[in-house]
């Protein structure tokens, strides 16, 4: 299953997230409904390298509360956004061909676009955008493509999702996060320059009123904190000088 109540801030590397009985991390159908937070720190430190990629990759599927389990996932997904999932380019183009509603969804208010963007699938994206893909199209939790692809760092689906068109500052419903909230706060330097070159907003708050700068800062990201930090005012000359 792939990424993304309104759960507590990654920010405070804490992951709130459903517990039941379910055979898989971030399964959510046939689970109870009782919402327990997990801190980070007291994990193992032999179990957290392991399963926190896999922790980070169901964020934003989490984040937006859809019940969607391992076990119909298949099923019930579309064709479409399985293949833009794997990247299969071929079977892509075959799909197309047949059917040229490139906007189809499954339960999760998914799309093609951002299965390709939140997996990285550049020429599947651009095919995808070519069919008449919505680029600002949003899921349950009100993620869009490039809120995804700015999450997992993919930087060239980032240029190609805002060379065509997607609102670089949407937010998403659950905390708030911006592309470039995202990026910073996942430490993708590389995602928040583009972000900043192509006009981001800085000052932009999330829900608990927290910016991009504050986020970077909050995880130890250095490099996206000096990024984010406010130009140092330029000194002014003393008078009658």
């Amino acid at each position: 299953m792939t990424p993304n109540p309104r759960p507590q801030p990654l920010s405070t590397l804490t992951l709130r997230f459903r517990i039941g009985y379910g055979n898989a991390i971030g399964e959510d159908a046939r689970m109870n409904t009782q919402t327990h937070p997990i801190a980070i720190s007291t994990m193992s430190k032999r179990i957290l390298p392991r399963f926190l990629p896999v922790l980070l990759a169901a964020v934003p599927l989490l984040l937006a509360g859809c019940n969607q389990s391992a076990d119909t996932e298949q099923s019930s997904t579309p064709k479409l956004l399985q293949v833009a999932e794997r990247g299969d380019v071929s079977a892509l183009d075959a799909l197309l061909r047949r059917n040229r509603d490139a906007n189809v969804r499954d339960s999760c208010q998914w799309t093609a676009l951002m299965k390709a963007a939140n997996n990285g699938h550049l020429e599947v994206a651009k095919r995808l955008l070519a069919a008449g893909a919505t680029v600002d199209a949003a899921d349950k939790g009100g993620y869009t493509a490039l809120l995804l692809a700015a999450g997992n760092n993919h930087v060239d689906v980032v240029k190609l999702l805002l060379d065509n068109g997607a609102a670089i500052d949407a937010q998403e419903q659950t905390q708030g996060y911006s592309p470039l909230i995202w990026a910073a706060q996942r430490g993708n330097t590389d995602t928040v320059k583009l972000l900043l070159a192509r006009g981001a907003d800085t000052t932009l708050p999330d829900f608990q009123g927290h910016d991009a700068a504050w986020h970077a800062q909050e995880l130890g990201h250095a490099d996206v904190a000096a990024l984010l930090a406010p130009a140092a005012p330029s000194a002014q000359p003393a008078a009658g000088s």
